[in-house]
């Protein structure tokens, strides 16, 4: 599709929701999962270890889940032929979601999770760089905007799988399957030839050191940690924040804390599409991801501070806001700064390291916080983080 204001050649928008929602398709797949079925099944398989048996399945999980993201998007490199993987991926996935339900024992399931892992990331890995091959750097602001869906149906699907009366047991998994599906089928039906040969033209030679170009070795070193960083953020308020709300107000309920967390997510996708849309338009792509850090570090500030639940939960839904924003843009902004599209999803792969790293970070970092200082101490040092996050974006604020 050729642009009539700038003659400059884009994709249809249509394309670009096509692949948002296929993005959603993936955490329609885990989230729901992850946080509801799969403790339900531990819980029928373990009831007395529940906890234990959950932890290990959940670890070797993310560990997995890791090394097929960094596989699978090498492999769509050298092979090509992103749509096919995508579909693989899709159908064996779903089909190993379903089998879940069968599971008898807790060392089968941890099998199928792993399988499931392998062939979820198998989906998920080529469909992130296909996205890289097809939208230009001038659409990436918009389509990072979109992203934001994901987290916001991934929710919202966990709250419908679990509608009294509308599925129980292994008809939850064939309902979650069925979702994945319609979510990610249209892009990978109507997609095809979406790609763009300039974006897919193999770059030799060395890596600009100099930061000074959004494709240097600094600006890659800065975008992987700075996302590092706020996601550490994010993993320790996902993993306490229902606690340190009842240390407030012990009658805060579980319900309550979903909803706010569902109610941020939704609200998030707006103001993505605004700052995504803006960015593109101003040729600012990473203004909108340092001032979002600043933001998140202003709201993890007022937490710390926090006397009473209104104050917690306004500054929770400040942070929620900005970090949230931050992190679906930063997934289309991620995809300017690979300097090898022949390396894309491999490239992908190693940036993904940044959701699953925090999951490994975050209890130890309670465990020496939390004691010692409380909630507000780990808020703090959180704030520090995401703040130098923030630092580490404005020096590439440039236009480009």
């Amino acid at each position: 599709m050729i642009s009539e204001e700038s003659g400059e050649e884009r994709q249809p928008l249509w394309f670009l929701v096509a692949l948002a929602f296929a993005a959603a398709g993936g955490a329609v797949a885990y989230v729901p999962f992850l946080t509801v079925l799969l403790p339900l099944k531990v819980n029928e398989l373990a009831a007395s270890e529940n906890i234990e048996a959950l932890s290990y399945i959940t670890f070797a999980g993310a560990i997995f889940a890791s090394l097929a993201n960094i596989g699978f998007g090498w492999v769509s490199d050298r092979w090509g032929g992103r749509r096919s993987w995508i579909a693989l991926g899709l159908v064996l996935s779903c089909l190993l979601l379903i089998v879940m339900g069968e599971a008898r024992s807790v060392s089968g399931l941890i099998v199928l999770v792993i399988a499931w892992q392998l062939a979820l990331n198998m989906m998920l890995a080529p469909l992130i760089a296909w996205a890289g091959d097809c939208v230009p750097d001038r659409q990436k602001g918009l389509l990072g905007g979109l992203f934001a869906l994901a987290p916001a149906l991934g929710a919202l699907a966990g709250t419908l799988v679990t509608l009294p009366g509308l599925a129980v047991g292994a008809e939850r998994l064939w309902l979650v399957s069925g979702l994945v599906a319609l979510l990610v089928a249209p892009a990978l039906v109507l997609g095809g030839g979406r790609q763009m040969e300039e974006l897919m033209r193999p770059v030799e030679g060395p890596v600009p050191s100099e930061l000074g170009s959004f494709k240097s070795r600094p600006a890659i070193v800065r975008m992987w940690s700075a996302r590092l960083l706020v996601q550490i953020a994010e993993a320790a308020l996902f993993a306490f924040l229902l606690f340190w709300l009842r240390s407030l107000s012990p009658e805060i309920g579980e319900n309550s804390v979903a909803n706010l967390f569902s109610a941020i997510l939704c609200v998030a996708v707006p103001i993505a599409l605004f700052a995504g849309r803006w960015s593109d338009k101003a040729r600012r792509p990473m203004l909108p991801l340092a001032v979002c850090a600043g933001l998140s570090a202003f709201g993890l500030i007022t937490m710390s501070l926090a006397q009473n639940v209104q104050t917690a939960i306004a500054g929770y839904a400040f942070f929620g806001l900005a970090s949230m924003t931050f992190l679906s843009l930063h997934n289309g902004q991620a995809l300017r700064v690979l300097p090898r599209p022949q390396h894309r999803g491999r490239d992908m792969g190693l940036f993904n390291l940044t959701n699953t790293v925090p999951s490994l970070i975050i209890p130890w970092m309670a465990l020496a916080m939390v004691p010692k200082f409380g909630f507000s101490g780990l808020f703090l040092v959180l704030a520090g983080l995401v703040t130098l996050a923030a630092i580490l974006l404005a020096q590439m604020s440039y236009r480009r």
